[in-house]
């Protein structure tokens, strides 16, 4: 699962508490006279039960060892990993659907890998800005300052867009770098001039979406001006100097783009840079009481009103040594029958984070135990056909790579599907499904919804209804809440499937103390807990490829 920061959450969104989620009911059934005789199983069922710990557990021993060295995206351990689940779905009798690879399971993409390089500097006049000192980027972003490069820096306001409110009118911001205020425009009794966009009250304090509407105005950077003193900026950066200092990735061509407002990680494409408050003022050509005067004058009209300041000419220089990396996504493909035009996606990543330090971080349960699972929902599926039982629609098998440096891998795939996405009706991503996380006690079999109903009404029945029915799991919502504080919804593949408006649900358990460690290994795995959360995808897909009508996408929720 994608990571995110303390300081991500500090600058670019506010996060509410979650709401409180109720106790679950517990309901006791008297029964009287002997026990009914069972039914019979039906097919979802004995195809269900071709879901065994011992499977996962013989597939994730070898996919969580040590030899394959944390399958970090573009590394050699990635590479013999793929191999690894090309080689299981071609044996468990899966197509190999990429028509223009060198391997039709393979779908091979570059990746940017770019390194911090010392010596980052805006100059104004005669005055020296320092990188990681009065400014800072964020995200995995190429730099567009590898020499030093002359800029005359575009004042935006608050940056925000929002019905007859525009920061961008009469701008020209194509190629040019935006310097724009943290926060949202205030009338003069400090009221928000922007209704809140659905249950977003909050909507543009975070600089994410400034950032995104920026790159839809043709920005090529933003600079997103902090309030707090230079003092406590330059204070926070050198706390932050390691992590800030991290290798990153990018996709250099993303392929036709989403704008998307609401996501909560970093668009492609354009550098996202946070500034002390001396340089942002510095870059806006005013000064504090300056800006002070603009941000009452916009208040008291209501609307964007001329700055009365003029953003002054710039040298932007940030080095970095980027090297091209290529990964693939792994694929396996179940024809459907009489609905074999439209297709079930059920998809895992099966990177991790690599070898630090020395250290070989395994993954077992991120996403180790998801990888498993979709290996064992393709193997019943595909004896299921063999047997006669196949789906009436398609299934697509897809294991993704570059999940834990910014969901690259299901980017890439939703940029260029190899089977269209108007024809794919929903995405079953698993993602963390092998332990029991800190909210939950190890005697509960649980596992957690996420998205299930954001799009679609049905899906969200069909899921709960194949527990109801089979697998009697607790189902836990509290990730699925409005501004859930840890964004789980935004931090797994199924999301880039859900901003092109395809109905998901996101598998997981949740954190653990083990998250994103070296200690994340095989013998922590509760196999037969994986198992059954394996099975309740299971019944879920089983039900979505064979029932007459495809889900309806009747709802949008932020």
């Amino acid at each position: 699962m994608l990571k995110t920061y303390a300081l991500a959450a500090l600058l670019l969104a506010g996060a509410l508490p979650a709401a409180a989620q109720p106790a679950p009911t517990k309901i006791k059934l008297k029964t009287k006279g002997p026990a009914p005789t069972p039914a019979a199983p039906t097919l979802s069922q004995t195809y269900a039960a071709l879901i065994q710990p011992a499977d996962l557990r013989a597939h994730l021993t070898v996919v969580a060892s040590d030899a394959f060295q944390g399958r970090e995206a573009g590394q050699p351990g990635q590479k013999l990993a793929a191999e690894y689940l090309v080689k299981q779905l071609a044996e468990i009798g899966l197509q190999g659907p990429v028509s223009d690879s060198d391997n039709p399971y393979l779908q091979h993409f570059q990746l940017t890998h770019s390194t911090y390089a010392p010596g980052g500097y805006i100059k104004i006049g005669a005055q020296r800005y320092d990188y990681l000192k009065d400014w800072f980027s964020y995200g995995p972003m190429p730099s567009p300052f590898l020499t030093e490069t002359a800029s005359q820096p575009v004042f935006a306001g608050f940056g925000v867009e929002q019905g007859a409110y525009s920061d961008y009118a009469g701008l020209d911001v194509k190629d040019r770098d935006v310097v724009v205020m943290m926060g949202e425009p205030q009338d003069e009794r400090g009221r928000k001039l922007l209704k809140p966009i659905g249950r977003k009250a909050d909507y543009w304090e975070s600089g994410l979406r400034k950032a995104a509407l920026a790159k839809a105005h043709g920005a090529r950077s933003i600079f997103l001006m902090t309030f707090a003193p230079t003092a406590d900026f330059r204070k926070q950066t050198t706390e932050l100097g390691e992590s800030l200092r991290e290798p990153a990735f990018s996709l250099p061509d993303p392929g036709p783009e989403i704008i998307d407002t609401v996501a909560e990680n970093i668009p492609p494409g354009i550098g996202v840079y946070f500034t002390s408050q001396d340089l942002g003022l510095a870059m806006a050509g005013t000064t504090l009481n300056g800006l002070l005067s603009y941000v009452r004058a916009l208040g008291r009209a209501g609307r964007p009103v001329p700055a009365g300041f003029q953003a002054p000419a710039a040298a932007i220089y940030l080095p970095q040594t980027q090297l091209p990396l290529t990964t693939e996504n792994v694929l396996g493909f179940l024809e459907g029958s009489d609905k074999k035009d439209e297709v079930l996606v059920v998809s895992a990543h099966y990177d991790h984070l690599g070898v630090k330090h020395d250290t070989i971080y395994n993954g077992a349960d991120d996403d180790g135990s998801g990888t498993v699972a979709v290996l064992a929902l393709a193997k019943a599926f595909a004896q299921a056909k063999k047997d006669g039982y196949g789906p009436r629609r398609s299934i697509l098998f897809v294991l993704m790579t570059a999940e834990e440096e910014g969901l690259f891998g299901s980017e890439y795939y939703t940029a260029h599907p190899v089977l269209p996405l108007a024809s794919t009706i929903a995405d079953l991503n698993i993602d963390m499904v092998g332990r029991t996380d800190r909210k939950h006690s190890a005697k509960r079999h649980f596992v957690c919804i996420v998205g299930s109903d954001k799009l679609s009404s049905e899906l969200h029945a069909i899921n709960e209804a194949a527990n109801r029915d089979y697998t009697h799991l607790e189902l836990d919502y509290h990730f699925n809440v409005p501004d859930e504080p840890e964004h789980i919804y935004y931090r797994s593949d199924h999301y880039n499937f859900a901003r092109r408006k395809i109905p998901v649900i996101f598998y997981t358990t949740g954190e653990h103390a083990n998250y994103h460690r070296a200690t994340d290994d095989v013998e922590k795995i509760e196999f037969d807990k994986l198992a059954e959360r394996a099975q309740l995808v299971f019944y879920t897909a089983w039900e979505l490829a064979n029932r007459e009508g495809r889900i309806v996408v009747d709802s949008n929720k932020p």
